[in-house]
């Protein structure tokens, strides 16, 4: 009897990868030493220490970004479905929205007239109605 789940992913290991990744960390690690070697030496400066300390970070980031790649290969559709559904924000979170009885909305709207402005709008219309260019 077999079952109707399906079978998890088969994990594809290739070995070129592999051997670029560590590669790659083992070429960020030896630049670190090599840095360090410099900023020992007599003419070493700020700057050796903080490639020294740099380079294996790089490393570390060349080896996550390859597990991360694994992970992501291996299922897909998992970020997907994580957001398949909008996520509802807790009450509370945002501000409430201003009202017409806010202080600030009332002064906007009891405010008095602008004449430039009315005219600079019936300006705007005017030349709407008539389009230079089509």
């Amino acid at each position: 009897m077999k079952s109707s789940l399906p079978s998890p992913a088969k994990r594809r290991h290739r070995p070129a990868l592999i051997a670029l990744v560590a590669v790659a960390a083992c070429a960020c690690l030896a630049l670190a030493w090599w840095q360090w070697g410099r900023y020992e030496s007599s003419t070493g400066t700020g700057q050796n220490l903080g490639y020294a300390l740099q380079w294996p970070a790089f490393a570390v980031a060349v080896v996550y970004a390859y597990r991360r790649f694994v992970v992501m290969e291996a299922d897909p559709d998992a970020e997907h479905r994580d957001r398949a559904e909008p996520t509802e924000i807790p009450e509370g979170v945002l501000p409430e929205r201003p009202t017409r009885h806010d202080p600030s909305v009332a002064a906007i709207l009891d405010a008095a007239p602008d004449d430039d402005l009315a005219e600079y709008n019936r300006y705007l219309a005017e030349l709407d109605r008539h389009p230079t260019h089509d």
